[in-house]
């Protein structure tokens, strides 16, 4: 019997975007059933300057345990649409793809200060409890909206986008 696992992906990219995102999007489920998409988020470069970002939040069930889910799904998929990695961690880029909770762990506790991995998770996931604070991802994402400027955009993913 095949267990599996359920994750939420945030998929972003800077570069040619509209493009990558469904791409990234169609990659994936070539490894395991995309569930459910929220609307893509457009918001300015963070750490450096660059073009905007859109991003996107996907749940995504496979069979792949997190580290094959990374190193056989995620980074094969970044190299396919031409990720380039470098020393610099903000720099401009095709795809990136991070996992954001696997199997019900939220796994990087800095994230939760990120508006453009919370407020798409938000529209997915709206219920899911930070584990320090007791706040759902739906609050959380209320105030960072309050705090950052993010623009929700239509079309980009054409069939994909919502309610998938």
């Amino acid at each position: 019997m095949t267990e599996y696992h359920l994750a939420y992906l945030n998929l972003g990219s800077n570069i040619q975007p509209e493009t990558n995102l469904p791409k990234a999007l169609n990659l994936l489920s070539e490894y395991g059933e995309v569930l459910k998409v929220s609307s893509v988020w457009e918001s300015e470069a963070v750490g450096a300057t660059g073009p905007n970002y859109l991003n996107v939040c996907a749940a995504f069930r496979s069979s792949f345990p997190r580290a094959a889910l990374k190193e056989q799904v995620i980074q094969s998929i970044e190299a396919q649409l031409g990720r380039k990695r470098s020393a610099n961690k903000y720099a401009s880029r095709t795809i990136d793809i991070d996992i954001v909770v696997f199997d019900d762990e939220f796994l990087n506790q800095e994230s939760w200060k990120l508006a453009y991995v919370v407020v798409p998770l938000a529209e997915i996931y709206p219920e899911y409890r930070n584990r320090e604070t007791g706040e759902t991802v739906s609050e959380i994402a209320t105030r960072l909206r309050q705090r950052a400027w993010m623009e929700a955009r239509r079309g980009v993913l054409g069939q994909l986008s919502r309610g998938k």
